[in-house]
């Protein structure tokens, strides 16, 4: 075994390290660093459109923490989940609350983001309840808060529609695109399911490729609401 091995040259060598003191890593000797595309490219697709954008406030909703830690170096977040992130941290709000129910008013937030999320609700992973529409209601919340002229930054699983219970959904894009009726479609950033990063990508073409073991990309979604006349 490579572990033992290693761990007597090391002792040969003159270090010490007992074997109560042992805590095996016994997969990092790779060839190549590996990343999961998914939350790799779009914490940096939407870190770098929210940058751009100068908001000096930014509300996410049950997205990667890490990516919510770094968008705190650059603007003031507000970051809601069912399972409370409480954090003593400059920048950063953290509040209790579903994606059903947004503790905001209507048409109250001009930068929003929820990456990798909707796709969850209505399944009881996160311990939500179990509701076939709740991908459906999450993204009618979302528009609800949304306000005249604000973005919406969203990702979610995209390739031939299905329900993998009870870990996610996958969409069609111009399901995710009629869920948000409501809304217009700014620009489509997809990962395929080889992990390729392709930015702004026309809707009507685009192809996820699903073959065994890589069964779905990512879509990566910008979408505004429409000024008050």
């Amino acid at each position: 075994m490579g572990f033992l091995l290693d761990w007597r040259k090391f002792r040969c060598a003159g270090g010490e390290a007992s074997l109560l003191s042992f805590y095996p890593c016994l997969f990092d000797k790779t060839t190549s660093t590996a990343i999961d595309s998914h939350y790799f490219y779009q914490a940096i697709w939407a870190f770098k459109k929210i940058l751009a954008s100068g908001v000096s406030q930014h509300v996410d909703i049950g997205s990667d923490v890490q990516f919510v830690g770094m968008l705190t170096c650059v603007t003031e977040v507000t970051f809601v989940d069912i399972r409370p992130l409480e954090l003593t941290l400059s920048n950063y709000i953290g509040k209790k609350g579903s994606i059903l129910a947004l503790p905001f008013h209507d048409k109250g937030i001009s930068s929003l983001s929820s990456l990798h999320v909707i796709e969850h609700i209505g399944l009881g992973r996160y311990g939500d309840p179990i509701d076939p529409d709740g991908s459906i209601k999450a993204c009618r919340e979302l528009m609800r808060v949304l306000a005249p002229g604000g973005k919406l930054y969203l990702s979610v699983p995209i390739g031939k529609t299905r329900v993998q219970f009870n870990g996610q959904r996958v969409f069609n894009v111009t399901d995710v695109i009629a869920m948000f009726s409501d809304l217009e479609l700014l620009e489509l950033s997809v990962v395929n399911t080889d992990g390729t990063y392709m930015e702004k990508v026309n809707p009507d073409t685009i192809r996820i490729c699903e073959e065994a073991g890589l069964d779905y990309g990512l879509g990566m979604f910008v979408f505004s609401a429409e000024r008050s006349q």
